[in-house]
């Protein structure tokens, strides 16, 4: 098994102040290394995540989730981290299943582990949500060619290997499609992992609306025709 220091966890923020303390400490029980970007959030998020004994990195201005992403994954590399682990800041994540993350990895020699709602479960999750995650699967799969079943779940895993060659310029909610097309360009290995979302009042609150599928789809189709 992978030496708990061997691994960081980068979590992006933006006004998560409610809960952010409470996710970092979950974390922080199993994996000392977390890293929370804060995407210049508008309420308490910085002294949140500061509490909760995290390393806090504060964008200057907001980038949007892809941005934060990135500079979380450039930070934990800068630290020397072998494996990095991305994780919602809204709660809806189990720290249990970055466990299997890693197991995955291990077992499979993958460079890229992707967890799965759809292979493993979710609780509280409406039925606008399917619709959206079933239209990011349908437009993975016509523009990548990879087989996936959940193209839109926060929880991965990037080996040092990965990380270092991915580069994340979708800076809003487009940088979930994007990486599975950097994954298949790149020639990495990838894999998925059976994980638990778990919706509450809170995080389908703050969550991606229906109508905001069509924006992402939108940014994609741009970013293609720009290439």
């Amino acid at each position: 098994m992978v030496e708990p220091h061997h691994v960081w966890v980068v979590i992006p923020a933006y006004n998560e102040g409610q809960v952010i303390t409470d996710v970092i400490k979950s974390v922080r029980a199993r994996f000392a290394d977390v890293v929370v970007i804060d995407d210049r959030s508008t309420d308490d998020t910085f002294d949140a995540a500061l509490h909760g004994g995290a390393v806090v990195v504060r964008h200057p201005i907001n980038m949007g989730q892809g941005a934060a992403l990135q500079t979380g994954i450039r930070f934990a590399l800068s630290r020397g981290a072998e494996y990095i682990v991305t994780f919602d800041g809204d709660g809806q994540h189990r720290v249990d299943d970055i466990t299997m993350l890693i197991e995955t990895q291990q077992r499979t020699a993958a460079d890229v582990v992707i967890g799965s709602r759809f292979l493993g479960s979710t609780e509280n999750m409406p039925s606008f949500r399917k619709i959206i995650l079933k239209l990011a699967v349908c437009f993975m799969r016509l523009t990548s060619g990879i087989n996936l079943t959940d193209a839109h779940n926060g929880l991965r895993l990037f080996t040092r290997h990965a990380a270092r060659k991915i580069e994340i310029k979708q800076n809003r909610m487009a940088h979930a499609s994007e990486l599975i097309g950097q994954i298949q360009h790149l020639g990495l290995s990838v894999v998925e992992a059976p994980v638990t979302i778990v919706y509450t009042e809170y995080s389908l609150r703050k969550g991606q609306k229906l109508g905001n599928a069509f924006n992402i789809l939108a940014e994609l189709f741009v970013a293609k025709l720009n290439k």
